[in-house]
């Protein structure tokens, strides 16, 4: 049994810097199975009671009442229900400019995106979203703080470490956000990570490293997922053909586009628009 409810509060601006999409809750069939797959947007799984598995990559994890786990975008994950003892999960869907800064201040990395549920706010956050649904006039008031309540509690509970938190986050975050912003400004135009790194006066090297240890990959491999991530949202919302969809995320040549596309996405433009269309028409 499942209950899947969107958020009917749009954001206030375009590409807000966190915003929630979705929530939900389901007691799985014994080896319910979802993937291997990719999504668009940040999504986290709490596992209230049972046991299951999660795939990424190589990393197979064995999890059970107590912990969670973060699906990032454009990173294939698989994850199973137990076939004897099967998980109850609630999960929230979330995107934002402001997502990769806050992952940095945590233990999370796409390779190792399992954390402990003993929150206090977790286990009945997706109840607390459901009754303010019923609260229209503030609604997206009320939702807004749920979602910056989990990220406090979570940030509190598994922060990147005691002293590194201490020594190094002013200084390196204040570089990675500085980047971002770059990136997400510069991100339709020819920008390299050499004019980053010179915009920024940082070695390059230097820069990659500090870059992949808080979002999880290097400048130049974030860059390709925010476009293609951007060329989703365009090609889902949008009648640009995919050559104006190319031009407006960076690329000159659209079947260069193409090829980048498919291989983060999985699909190729044309694919994914088609079927795109098809889950609209039926959802």
């Amino acid at each position: 049994m499942a209950f899947f409810q969107y958020n009917p509060a749009q954001p206030s601006q375009e590409n807000p810097e966190l915003h929630l999409l979705f929530w939900g809750k389901e007691a799985c069939a014994p080896g319910h199975a979802v993937g291997p797959g990719i999504r668009d947007v940040y999504k986290v799984h709490f596992i209230h009671q049972g046991k299951g598995t999660v795939r990424i990559g190589d990393n197979v994890c064995q999890l059970g009442p107590g912990q969670a786990f973060l699906i990032y975008p454009q990173i294939v994950t698989y994850y199973e229900a137990d076939p004897s003892n099967p998980w109850t999960y609630s999960w929230i869907g979330f995107d934002g400019t402001e997502i990769p800064q806050l992952l940095a201040r945590t233990r999370l990395l796409p390779e190792q995106p399992v954390f402990p549920m003993d929150l206090q706010i977790m286990p009945s956050l997706v109840e607390h979203m459901t009754e303010s649904l019923s609260h229209a006039g503030s609604l997206d008031l009320r939702l807004s703080v749920l979602l910056q309540q989990f990220w406090a509690a979570l940030i509190d509970e598994f922060p990147v470490s005691p002293d590194k938190a201490r020594t190094d986050f002013k200084k390196q975050d204040g570089y990675i956000h500085q980047g971002l912003e770059f990136l997400h400004a510069h991100y339709s135009e020819q920008v390299s990570i050499s004019q980053l790194a010179a915009y920024m006066g940082l070695d390059r090297k230097y820069l990659s490293v500090i870059f992949k240890e808080a979002v999880g990959m290097p400048p130049q491999q974030y860059l390709l997922h925010y476009r293609m991530e951007r060329a989703c949202k365009l090609l889902r919302s949008s009648s640009f053909s995919i050559g104006e969809v190319a031009g407006s995320v960076g690329y000159r040549d659209a079947l260069l586009f193409s090829r980048m596309f498919k291989k983060v996405v999985g699909l190729s433009p044309r694919q994914y628009r088609e079927q795109a269309q098809e889950e609209d028409i039926n959802p």
